[in-house]
Order: C-alpha cells, then sequence, then structure tokens
C-alpha cells in the first residue's frame, strides 16, 4: 500500500506539463490566487497552526516557499542549464523525492492549488528525456512558485516583527570598541 502522499502524478508529456505551469503562472500573475487570500485571513484548508493561531502555518508557508524557489529549483535549474554533463537521473531522482515532499508541505500549510502545480512537475520531470527537459520544467515551475511566494510575502503580516527589534550589531561593535579604550 503507498500512501496518498507518495503517490506521483501521471503526465501526459513534458510540453503538456509546461504549458499547465505556464497557465497556472499567468492565472496568478496580477491577481493573488484564491489560497493565498484565504490564507492570509486564518482560512486553512487543512486547519494547521499553531495554538489554534494562522501566524505559524504563514510563517511555514512563506519559507516552504524561499527554499523552493530560491534554493531548491534554483540549484536544480542552474545544473542542468550550466553543467552540460550533469546526470539527468539523479537530479530527477533528487527533484523528485525533495519536490514531491515540498508540494504535501505547500497542501499543508494551506495552498493546495500550488501542491498540485509542483505535483504535475514532478510527474513533467520523471517523464523528461533530457537535460534540456528539466531545465525547461525547472524554470516554468520556478517562475509559478516565485510568483506564488511574492503573493504569499504581500499577505504576510510583517508590521508584526517591529515587536522583535534586536539590538543593532553595529552598536555592539561601537560599543565594544569603545569599551577598550
Amino acid at each position: 500500500m503507498v500512501a496518498q502522499a507518495e503517490v506521483r502524478a501521471e503526465v501526459e508529456s513534458v510540453e503538456a506539463v509546461i504549458a499547465h505551469i505556464d497557465a497556472a503562472r499567468e492565472a496568478i500573475w496580477e491577481v493573488p490566487p484564491a489560497e493565498v487570500l484565504a490564507l492570509g485571513t486564518g482560512s486553512v484548508p487543512r486547519g494547521t497552526g499553531a495554538k489554534n493561531n494562522y501566524l505559524s502555518t504563514l510563517i511555514f508557508a512563506e519559507n516552504e516557499l524561499r527554499t523552493l524557489t530560491d534554493e531548491i529549483l534554483w540549484f536544480a535549474w542552474a545544473t542542468a542549464t550550466r553543467t552540460p554533463d550533469a546526470d539527468l537521473r539523479t537530479l530527477v531522482l533528487y527533484m523528485d523525492e525533495i519536490c514531491q515532499y515540498k508540494a504535501n508541505m505547500n497542501d499543508y500549510v494551506g495552498l493546495p492549488e500550488g501542491g498540485e502545480v509542483l505535483k504535475q512537475y514532478v510527474g513533467g520531470i520523471r517523464i523528461a528525456e533530457s537535460l534540456d527537459d528539466f531545465a525547461r520544467l525547472t524554470e516554468s515551475a520556478m517562475t509559478y512558485f516565485n510568483r506564488l511566494h511574492g503573493w504569499v510575502d504581500i499577505v504576510f503580516p510583517w508590521g508584526l516583527v517591529n515587536g522583535f527589534l534586536r539590538v543593532n550589531p553595529l552598536e555592539k561593535i561601537i560599543d565594544a570598541h569603545a569599551n577598550r579604550s
């Protein structure tokens, strides 16, 4: 028996997956997706959130998307486009595991549509026949998730952080230097 979270999307072709992801990106380009607007008001489909709040869920959503776009997808795209002798099978194995996990986390933190887009990406890379296919799929996913991440950053209540100001580290350095004199 396979857990539902481990079921991989079956896709028609690399081109179909790219078209699907690009269409999803265009749909959220100028207007945030409903799932982000809902998350920003505390409506979380799975009810996740520590101590019955949704701030922790927003923090996790922001973190999951930042690491996905700025690290994981970027690394894969850069490797596929800059290293002509990169091993496609190894890239696919790595990205299959980590992106399926990230897709499930997207669902868990209130972004189920984003999770489904990422599962389509996983399905696409599993049938990629070249580094070029892999790179084009990854670029498409990266641009979608960068946009989704941008919308999550906009609904995030950044003003809350003003209650947690730290001492300016430069002041500490200057004070320590002044005390040595």
